[in-house]
């Protein structure tokens, strides 16, 4: 095992059962606390740690049966899965923690029962009470705890990226992870306390990416109960029926234990009852009725090679029904559904249906699922789409990320740009068209960048006018009372969905009659007497927390529509609470230049340096080298004409500490600073610099031949920081230059500029910092060659040095 410079851990083992072991080991090493917070809470029994808050949840997840169902799919495993199941379970109890043979599945479960489809049907059942039929399409948007997520695959590129938008959770709800054997070898992200790469993944052959199929595969049965002699009945199309029902007791930290009833009917069980109607409410999902969850699709996924693989691993899988993009090194690209999609009568993804009725139940065998062979770039973004997903559903997102996608990849714009993008659709304010409010943000380019004044204008009337629906007549009915459970809120709260929806609700509402450009002037009015600031003023992140162990605010740009889905409520709260909980970039081309990020880091411990060291550069929209283990990473390559093909790789200090320590103790490197030092010397030396996530070493390769060292660094990081009013956009960097006896002709001349290529090539650097030492009159006259300005002369801590600058306008102008 080793760790990178993020603490990600990158694993290798003789076999397959040992590396799991070790992947249950290392998670429960680096995610203890989480791994214990999912093991109760998939039995129902995080209250007793947690307190009365967690009741809830507990109260679900023991009436939904998340443990038994677990159990049961873990029963009907093939050996060999169930085998490699259990060498993780025994990884993850070797450090004392307690995981059942089951647990892994578990917490799968918890990690996606409420995005599917069931809790929106609570939604629109109480907008039809309320409001009527008519109604529910204002609020025809995917639900707030719907997991979305963006995955396109660029064919220009050949890169498979996205980013998958859930909760946000201190700890986060995926691991990087690399996991290396004979059998396959896979750099991916997993969820803590579950085997394998579930979602996303790259083998040296495939690359794929899920994003929510917006399937509706879990339905809701009213279900009418009788209580003779001590026997629970239900009501079955062929008349009274007993069930099995019990009680059980969930204990709770800090207050008075607590009772809830467990009852279950042919159709499944009873996870809510309606307090206005008396009526349960049972939940029928495959994965119950097919004591199945898709766990026999992991280990051949691990192995997959081709798309074709992929796709054969992935007919194993049950729910959640995912859109899975695939991309392999030959250049093929597919795009599928994989999970189970039950066959019923319509109305069963309207709302709760009357279990008594004989038209509600399912028909024998499941839907047909899509697999649609592509020649270039793919986008999915859960949006309806006619040849995919739309028969399988009922509400998906709007289709405005999906069509910005395709936008920035027609324009050539990188995975990267595609990730932070944060222009949003300005529909909304077609409201106040022909009004002074509407000139005043007519100039607006519509993005919700954190600094914007516009922007935070636009979300304050946003707000308002969320406010103003809320409160109008025609919508008041909707706050009548609800008869759920508390866990169900945030799907049936109407202020909250009304701000979900707000655009469906405040262009389609005058087809109830309301004059909605009124209630938006009037609105504006209000944030015009209050005033507003930059977005980023209000949308802060607010994750949610195992433990209050972070109190950092976070200004964030994005909105909920934007590519950049960071997202929020309008006339709730303008904090981040859902968006990007991971990123990728899986290159088909070179694994090696793969990258990815997560919002906070590998470890669930507020003490370790890797807890949230990925934070600022997740907010910035950054990545970090995937790395995978064994591999050269090569950040950078570029064909020079008549030199070579020059690249880029990580300096890896114990395999080029030697190598490295010719470099600096021949006496042509006397400005480096380094003659005296022995290899143990250099190699601790670049330890320390590779563990740093502000500074980067490298070696610079001609045609495979190492030519030389080269060093960026953040100069407000660095000691250089101390000495000049450091600039936004400012990036530092050395460069050691040892080409050997054969240097090719002319290449002093091109290495500078092909390195200052790399480092503009992101656009969030726009100065160049170096630091000679004053003594090195060639390394002075080069840089005026190459476009550097001189400036002052400072004292570092080893030399007498020259600062130079060196501006993107400036090399761009001598580098056309």
């Amino acid at each position: 095992m080793r760790r990178d410079a993020w603490g990600v851990p990158h694993l290798w083992a003789d076999t397959v059962d040992e590396l799991a072991f070790l992947q249950g080991q290392v998670t429960a090493t680096d995610r203890r606390g989480q791994l214990d917070a999912e093991h109760r809470r998939a039995e129902g029994r995080l209250a007793a740690i947690a307190g009365p808050a967690e009741v809830p949840w507990d109260r679900f997840a023991r009436r939904a049966r998340l443990d038994d169902t677990a159990r049961r799919c873990h029963e009907t495993l093939d050996a060999r899965t169930r085998r490699w199941i259990a060498s993780y379970v025994d990884g993850v109890n070797s450090t004392g923690l307690r995981f059942r043979p089951w647990t892994p599945l578990g917490i799968f479960l918890v990690q996606h029962i409420l995005f599917g489809t069931f809790p929106n049907k609570l939604w629109h059942a109480h907008v039809e009470a309320t409001l009527g039929p008519e109604a529910v399409d204002l609020f025809a948007v995917e639900g707030p705890g719907g997991s979305g997520s963006n995955a396109w695959y660029d064919a220009s590129r050949r890169v498979l990226a996205g980013d998958p938008h859930r909760l946000l959770e201190l700890p986060g709800i995926y691991q990087q992870i690399q996991l290396a054997c004979p059998a396959f070898d896979v750099v991916g992200l997993a969820f803590p306390g579950v085997p394998g790469v579930q979602h996303f993944g790259q083998t040296r052959g495939v690359a794929w990416a899920v994003t929510n199929a917006m399937a509706d595969y879990q339905d809701l049965f009213r279900e009418q109960l009788r209580r003779v002699d001590g026997r629970v009945l239900v009501r079955d199309p062929g008349g009274w029926t007993p069930v099995p029902a019990w009680t059980e007791t969930i204990e709770v930290h800090g207050a008075p234990d607590e009772q809830t009833e467990i009852v279950e009917t042919a159709r499944g069980p009873i996870v809510d009852v309606d307090r206005n109607t008396g009526e349960g409410l049972s939940l029928r999902t495959p994965a119950r009725v097919e004591s199945r969850l898709g766990f026999e699709a992991l280990l051949p996924l691990l192995c997959s090679s081709t798309v074709d693989d992929v796709a054969a691993a992935l007919t194993s899988w049950v729910e959640p029904v995912n859109s899975v993009l695939v991309a392999d090194t030959t250049g093929a690209v597919l795009r599928l559904v994989a999970g189970l999609v039950p066959v019923r009568d319509d109305r069963n993804r309207r709302g709760p249906v009357p279990a008594w009725d004989p038209a509600h139940e399912w028909r024998p065998g499941y839907a047909p699922l899509p697999r649609v062979t592509e020649t270039g770039s793919v986008v999915t973004a859960n949006d309806r789409r006619p040849d995919d997903v739309a028969a399988l559903g009922a509400d998906f997102a709007p289709p405005f990320r999906a069509e910005r996608i395709r936008t920035l990849l027609a324009e050539g714009a990188p995975p990267e740009a595609i990730h932070r993008d944060t222009l949003v659709d300005t529909a909304l304010l077609r409201l106040l068209d022909g009004t002074a409010a509407g000139a005043r943000l007519s100039g607006w380019d519509g993005r919700m960048d954190a600094d914007s004044t516009a922007a935070g204008t636009f979300a304050a009337w946003r707000t308002a006018l969320a406010g103003r629906l809320y409160d109008h007549p025609r919508l008041r009915p909707l706050q009548a009372a609800r008869g759920y459970d508390e866990l169900f809120t945030p799907w049936t709260d109407p202020r909250a969905r009304i701000g979900h929806a707000l655009d469906g609700v405040a262009l389609g509402l005058h087809r109830l009659g309301v004059d909605v450009p009124s209630l938006a002037t009037a609105a504006f009015e209000d944030v015009a007497a209050s005033g507003s600031g930059p977005w980023g003023e209000r949308h802060l992140l607010a994750p949610v927390e195992l433990s209050p162990a972070w109190d950092t605010r976070v200004p964030l740009g994005g909105d909920t529509g934007a590519l950049l889905c960071t997202s929020n409520v309008p006339g709730v709260s303008d904090a981040c609470w859902r968006g990007p909980v991971a990123r990728y970039v899986w290159d088909l081309t070179d694994r090696s230049r793969s990258r990815w990020i997560v919002p906070f880091g590998a470890s669930d411990r507020a003490e370790d340096p890797h807890f949230a060291d990925q934070l600022p550069l997740w907010a910035d929209g950054r990545l970090v080298p995937a790395t995978p283990f064994g591999e050269h990473v090569y950040v950078y390559e570029e064909k020079i004409p008549d030199i070579g093909l020059f690249r880029l790789e990580v300096l890896r200090p114990a395999e080029h500490a030697e190598l490295v320590h010719g470099w600096v103790t021949e006496r042509r490197a006397a400005f480096w600073g380094m003659g005296g030092h022995s290899v143990d010397d250099v190699r601790e030396i670049y330890e320390f610099v590779d563990s740093l996530p502000t500074h980067h070493a490298f070696l610079m390769l001609l045609d495979g031949r190492p030519i030389g060292l080269f060093q960026t660094y953040e100069p407000d990081a660095d000691p250089v920081g101390e000495r000049y009013p450091v600039q936004p956009g400012d990036h530092g960097m050395h460069l050691l230059l040892a080409p050997g006896r054969h240097r090719p002709r002319g290449l002093t001349d091109a290495v500078g500029p092909a390195l200052a290529r790399y480092i503009f090539r992101d656009p969030e650097h726009r100065r160049i910092v170096v630091e000679p030492d004053v003594r090195n009159h060639f390394a002075l006259r080069r840089l005026k060659l190459e476009g550097f300005v001189l400036s002052n002369e400072i004292d570092m801590p080893d030399k007498r040095a020259v600062l130079a600058f060196l501006t993107r306008a400036a090399f761009f102008t001598l580098n056309p």
